[in-house]
């Protein structure tokens, strides 16, 4: 994977040659064009701007670039560690055009209760589906719809809506031994 420098160096590089080559480009000269297409020609004129102008376009574009990147590459989904009551961890999971928390971390071999808070209305939330532990779920419109399972191994399950298109993790570590053996 390309490391953070290369590809702001790489941007910036192409910003650069993009407000050189606007500067050099050519036109056809007039005494190119024939008579009757000259009359025409006179609504385009070349504008000239001041190279601060040039200068903040530029900037302004690689900054929105460097945004889109840092948003879908960089960004961390928010994550939630469950918490045990009565034995049972429990997390609650807002679906409001996604899962909010879109990442829960749980203890293996303990039970899970997901507590589902569906808030849209759109048609492809109204299922949720974990393939790794086969449960497929409906969830009904602001109402809490709970879904429970018990995770054996530690790794990352995901879950999704019936349509594929949000997405989140549960995360399963390894539960921390109380007690040290002598």
């Amino acid at each position: 994977m390309l490391s953070k420098k290369a590809i702001f160096s790489s941007i910036a590089s192409l910003g650069f040659l993009f407000s050189l080559a606007s500067g050099e480009a050519v036109a056809q000269t007039t005494s190119e064009i024939p008579s009757n297409e000259k009359s025409q020609m006179t609504a385009f004129r070349r504008i000239e701007q001041p190279l601060w102008v040039k200068g903040g376009v530029t900037t302004v574009g690689l900054g929105l670039i460097g945004l889109e990147i840092w948003w879908f590459l960089w960004s961390k989904p928010k994550s939630q560690k469950a918490e045990a009551h009565d034995g049972i961890q429990e997390v609650t999971i807002t679906v409001d055009g996604g899962y909010e928390p879109s990442r829960v971390v749980v203890n293996a071999l303990q039970p899970v209760r997901l507590n589902f808070l569906r808030r849209d209305s759109s048609s492809c939330l109204e299922q949720v589906v974990f393939p790794d532990f086969h449960i497929t779920q409906e969830l009904d419109l602001n109402q809490v719809t709970t879904v429970e399972f018990t995770p054996e191994k530690p790794g990352q399950y995901t879950f999704a809506c019936g349509m594929n298109m949000f997405r989140g993790v549960v995360e399963v570590k390894t539960p921390q031994s109380s007690t040290v053996s002598s």
